[in-house]
């Protein structure tokens, strides 16, 4: 299509095989970006617990597969609930549902295949581990309902992309605790803000077909809420680490990702999809900072 999309159908996915494209694209494969947001929690989880690099390692390994599959199954029933609107919609028009590259029967089947490779993986953690994996299907499932239902669905992608950082620390320690708690709900607050920046980019088209988010909600307000979310999130951090026993090295070490949420803050155009694209996909970056401070910490 020739209007704006984010869709990367050039680079190592024009390789595959033909047959293969629409479900590269379907499962976003040409914009690692989500997988990593998912992921990156459970990185965090594992550098303030892991006993040991080899069990963080392995973890670390078994979540990144796991965030790629299931990054993948999430985008697949998000746009098998959401065809008809993302036709209407500039930048999803070309998804493989929507244009009809891929029909509903065809990326159900694919879907089941997805999950059932993410089951084995599973497998491979501790019960409460696999508890958790399984309880993340149902607001996996629920996502695409909300943006329909409030003008809040970024807090239940919250819920979803946060989840890795309970199951990663019940995989490390057989449980939860409150440092857990507060670990997750630094990343509800990380994810509500730059989730909040991503909706911007269909602001104008949700309105029209009548897709709810944080981005219509707030509007020109957006900078302000945008900062409560983000010293939410490095107050969330700051704490989880002084309930799970880290060193004094550990507040300084949050002062790069506290840096680069507040540049987001600063540079934020609400007018410019591109920019928000741009500062979304930033977020690998701070929370990559942030597994590193969790990993300073513990010096």
């Amino acid at each position: 299509m020739s209007g704006y999309t984010d869709i990367r159908a050039g680079g190592w996915v024009a390789r595959l095989p033909e047959s293969w494209r629409p479900y590269a694209l379907l499962m976003r494969l040409d914009r690692p970006i989500g997988s990593w947001l998912l992921f990156l929690p459970g990185l965090w989880a594992f550098a303030m617990v892991a006993p040991s690099w080899g069990t963080g390692l392995w973890l670390t390994f078994l979540f990144g597969l796991g965030a790629v599959l299931m990054r993948g199954a999430g985008c697949v029933v998000n746009d098998l609930w959401d065809r008809d609107l993302d036709r209407k919609v500039e930048r999803t028009a070309g998804r493989p549902l929507a244009s009809g590259a891929v029909r509903p029967k065809q990326a159900l089947a694919f879907l089941l295949g997805v999950l059932l490779v993410s089951f084995l993986i599973l497998l491979q953690l501790n019960r409460a581990a696999i508890i958790l994996g399984v309880l993340s299907l149902v607001p996996i499932a629920l996502y695409p309902l909300a943006k329909r239902v409030t003008d809040f669905p970024q807090a239940m992608l919250g819920l979803v992309f946060s989840w890795a950082a309970p199951m990663g620390y019940a995989a490390v320690t057989g449980g939860l605790d409150v440092a857990a708690i507060a670990l997750w709900a630094a990343g509800f607050f990380w994810i509500l803000g730059y989730d909040t920046i991503y909706a911007h980019q269909d602001r104008e088209d949700d309105a029209l077909v009548g897709i709810r988010s944080t981005a219509l909600h707030f509007g020109e307000r957006t900078r302000p809420f945008l900062a409560a979310c983000y010293a939410a999130t490095v107050s969330l951090l700051a704490l989880s680490g002084w309930l799970a026993g880290l060193s004094a090295w550990f507040l300084p070490a949050l002062a790069l990702p506290a840096a680069l949420l507040i540049r987001q803050i600063a540079m934020l155009d609400i007018r410019d999809p591109a920019l928000c694209l741009r500062l979304f996909k930033a977020n690998r970056e701070v929370g990559l900072a942030i597994a590193l401070a969790f990993l300073v910490g513990r010096l």
